[in-house]
């Protein structure tokens, strides 16, 4: 029966894409060739919309057949608005992670956008389709690289600032998982951070995502995802082997002192930035231990 189930679980999910890939690509084409600004800001919600339908129906796939519970938990006052503006800040794990966040924000805040790599624009279907609903592509180049070519962090730094001036404009969660890549063992030992669950943070992205923002971002939305039976793949998610995921959400405040500085040149406001997010992720790695204890 597992065997059978995985097929229908994935048989539906690409299903799924199909319906909607079609669509959005036609109002993003639309909306390209509209002559007039506000008729193609006009398109945004549209697009929007498909995509939060998309989600939608991924996730009673994944309900109807699997059983997987998802249990989220809110600390504190949390004002979740669809219209408003987010910085989604969370850990990384596993790819599961993203699926999970559209399970719990869905309809409750604005898309979520990620920055992704500019190789993924390639997926057949889904790179056309992150295209279409503004998502960042980024060179991610490694230091070695941009010290041998410094105009590379300039590319990044720019391709940032045109994605958040559109940003401006709409309702949006903008996505980061601040690790810049996913946990595993090995890394977290190369890394010798003082985090027990976490890799180290980095900075930078957050950075230049709210001098770019300015007071155009509401709050901060801190999500930590923890998997009491251990990192799942997305295979093990599809064979219904991942009995439970949880997730923790707090909102925060932005600090007015860390809305505008020259991260990449002002050594004193890269330091107090740094400072700032470590001490955020003390934070979320004790609430990993709290979770991941139940």
């Amino acid at each position: 029966m597992l065997p059978l189930r995985v097929a229908l679980v994935v048989l539906l999910l690409v299903a799924n894409i199909l319906v909607h890939v079609g669509p959005l690509l036609a109002v993003a084409l639309v909306k390209a060739l509209l002559p007039l600004d506000r008729l193609r800001k006009a398109a945004n919600p549209v697009l929007a919309g498909i995509a939060e339908s998309w989600i939608a129906v991924n996730n009673r796939v994944i309900d109807g057949l699997l059983h997987t519970r998802v249990a989220v938990q809110q600390h504190g006052e949390v004002d979740l608005r669809h219209d408003g503006h987010y910085l989604v800040l969370a850990n990384h794990q596993s790819w599961v992670d993203i699926l999970v966040l559209q399970k719990a924000f869905n309809r409750r805040i604005p898309l979520m956008r990620f920055f992704l790599k500019r190789q993924l624009f390639w997926v057949p279907l889904l790179g056309l389709a992150w295209w279409a609903l503004d998502f960042p592509f980024m060179g991610r180049h490694t230091p070695k690289q941009i010290a041998r070519r410094p105009e590379l962090a300039g590319r990044d730094i720019e391709a940032t600032r045109r994605a958040c001036a559109k940003f401006r404009e709409i309702p949006v969660a903008i996505m980061n998982f601040v690790e810049g890549t996913r946990f595993t063992p090995a890394k977290h030992a190369r890394q010798g951070g003082p985090y027990r669950h976490l890799l180290k943070p980095k900075s930078g992205g957050v950075a230049f995502v709210l001098d770019a923002m300015g007071k155009g971002l509401h709050s901060i939305l801190d999500v930590t995802i923890a998997y009491p039976g251990g990192r799942p793949s997305m295979i093990d998610l599809l064979a219904d082997r991942v009995a439970e995921i949880r997730v923790s959400v707090r909102q925060r405040a932005i600090p007015a002192e860390l809305l505008h500085g020259d991260y990449q040149n002002d050594r004193a406001f890269r330091a107090r930035f740094q400072q700032w997010m470590n001490g955020l992720w003390r934070e979320k790695d004790a609430e990993m231990e709290r979770l991941l204890a139940g």
